[in-house]
């Protein structure tokens, strides 16, 4: 993997933020295996079971949180990072109803935190801001959002990603320019993938209910969602930070990386696809009954990170759903109590893909 992202990663100390996380596990099992030196930054293990204890990685953990910017700023003098990937945040659209001032204070406060920090580091040359496609300011159009779209956010989990995004724009034309340091913000959309269990969430729902024998129940099946596997943003995030590391100021901007149009499906549809790959997955439709508002229609437009960064998608929808089962099925049925192959396993299938489709970040 070394020779992935022309090297850049290799002795590179490397601080993530959220590395117990969904994605922020599967973003640390990346780097360990480009030969980074990572330091992982985490308030908890947010889930069990949990993907970041099943890798059981060789890397150094800190157990902190980003609200407390004495914490942050002890954890880049101790370790001094050359590059900063920041996805420490709370992620749930749901939970931020019930917990708004936790919401607004991890994603914005946080943030502002890790900006702030960085800029007194005399190591760190990079910063990798990841929000969510949710920081747009959603008006159901049937065409995706650009990176110069307003930002805004009906729910308070979306507003506080949208407020990041300002603040990470503030940061970057009222300071960074000012520094040998540059920063950039990536927007992903619904990232599905192995290692997931957050609550109040489609896919993990719906495995979870399959692994206990149970239907899953499936609100708003007509809400349309750019899908796509947990290793294509990935990708665009290493991509984009080996630009930072090399000094191309040209990408210290906002990016979006989502899959192609044919992944943008409804709800129902992702839902009918994972049935057919695993017969024990079965639900019920229930029209969302609650009060609570939640996007029908979200696109992403991607040809940007196409045009400037040569990015593009490696997985189709199905390969996407085929994948994501199968890891499923493999903790679900084998019952593993060390995941880590199967991840690198999927890891591994989807650089070779990667090279067979000459990404940009293989060549």
């Amino acid at each position: 993997m070394n020779t992935l992202f022309k090297d850049v990663y290799k002795d590179k100390i490397v601080l993530l933020t959220g590395h117990t996380g969904f994605k922020g596990s599967w973003l640390a099992l990346w780097l360990h295996y480009l030969g980074a030196k990572v330091i992982g930054l985490s308030k908890d293990i947010p889930t069990q079971p949990s993907h970041w204890e099943y890798l059981d990685l060789p890397i150094v953990s800190v157990v902190g949180d980003i609200r407390s910017q004495e914490c942050i700023e002890d954890a880049i003098n101790k370790y001094q990072p050359d590059i900063v990937f920041h996805l420490a945040a709370q992620a749930l659209v749901r939970y931020s109803y019930e917990y708004d001032i936790e919401t607004f204070t991890t994603n914005v406060i946080g943030t502002v935190n890790m900006l702030h920090a960085t800029l007194k580091s005399p190591t760190v040359k990079a910063f990798v801001n990841i929000t969510s496609d949710k920081a747009y300011e959603n008006k159901e159009w049937i065409f995706g959002y650009r990176e110069n779209d307003p930002m805004g956010g009906y729910d308070p989990y979306s507003a506080s990603k949208g407020c990041a995004e300002l603040v990470t724009s503030c940061y970057r034309n009222s300071y960074f320019q000012h520094t040998d340091k540059l920063l950039a913000s990536a927007r992903a959309g619904n990232v599905i993938g192995g290692g997931d269990w957050a609550a109040d969430r489609l896919v993990p729902d719906i495995f979870r209910a399959a692994g206990s024998g149970k239907n899953a129940i499936i609100r708003n099946p007509d809400a349309t969602r750019p899908w796509q596997h947990v290793l294509e943003p990935l990708s665009g995030y290493l991509l984009l930070g080996q630009h930072l590391l090399q000094g191309n100021a040209s990408v210290a901007d906002a990016w979006n990386f989502g899959p192609n149009t044919e992944a943008t499906k409804t709800v129902l549809t992702l839902s009918e696809s994972i049935s057919k790959s695993w017969e024990k997955v079965k639900f019920d439709v229930a029209e969302n009954q609650s009060s609570l508002h939640e996007a029908n229609l979200l696109k992403l437009d991607c040809s940007k990170a196409e045009h400037f960064l040569k990015w593009k998608p490696v997985w189709n929808f199905e390969q996407t759903i085929l994948h994501t089962t199968n890891w499923y099925k493999d903790y679900y049925e084998i019952n593993s109590n060390n995941l880590t192959n199967r991840s690198l396993l999927d890891l591994n299938t989807y650089i070779q893909d990667a090279v067979a489709n000459n990404a940009v970040w293989t060549i």
